[in-house]
């Protein structure tokens, strides 16, 4: 017997490692014109990093809270404000090669770490030198993003490390866009709704 799958393509195919531009009409506060490069993509859900959103926040104030002596030269960088979902939790997006306790390898150029021998070797100067902290992360759960995506809420893109990791935060989401030859402020809100 043959069954048709009324389920999304995208539900089959993973957005991990790919950025996740808000369109100019996003209705939520908390995501607006930001970018968000996806870390995890499954039937079950999907997690990723809010990497222009700044918090108040810097890396030295989170060496001090983990009682960390600052040698790493960075310590007045900003720490983005990952998301919404548990806040008080740090995540660093590095290059990839370095490894630590839990190092997830996102993409064969960008990986996620979320354990604090990371910023032990952040605070010494020890690297890794392409890297992004944040608090906190976004979350969808099963099919949310899919609907969200179908809705035209967001524009899906490769992710660049350049974009990430060389970018000043402030020009992150145009600088995206305009890579791929979109200009975000030509897109209507309601862009896509007939």
């Amino acid at each position: 017997m043959h069954t048709t799958s009324i389920d999304n393509d995208l539900t089959h195919s993973s957005l991990r490692g790919q950025f996740l531009l808000a369109m100019p009409g996003m209705q939520d506060p908390r995501f607006r014109q930001t970018i968000t490069f996806v870390c995890e993509h499954t039937r079950e859900g999907t997690m990723g990093i809010v990497i222009n959103a700044p918090s108040n926040v810097s890396w030295r104030e989170v060496f001090e809270q983990l009682s960390l002596d600052d040698a790493s030269l960075r310590g007045e960088e900003i720490v983005m404000l990952g998301g919404p979902v548990a806040p008080e939790q740090g995540f660093v997006l590095h290059g990839a090669g370095a490894r630590f306790d839990s190092t997830l390898e996102v993409s064969e150029d960008i990986s996620l770490t979320a354990s604090k021998d990371i910023l032990e070797s952040l605070a010494a100067g020890r690297g890794p030198d392409d890297v992004l902290v944040a608090l906190g992360y976004a979350g969808w759960g099963p099919g949310q993003l899919e609907e969200e995506l179908t809705d035209n809420a967001w524009l899906t893109l490769p992710a660049e490390p350049e974009i990430l990791f060389a970018t000043p935060w402030q020009k992150r989401w145009h600088t995206a866009a305009a890579r791929h030859g979109i200009d975000m402020t030509g897109i209507g809100s309601q862009s896509g709704h007939a």
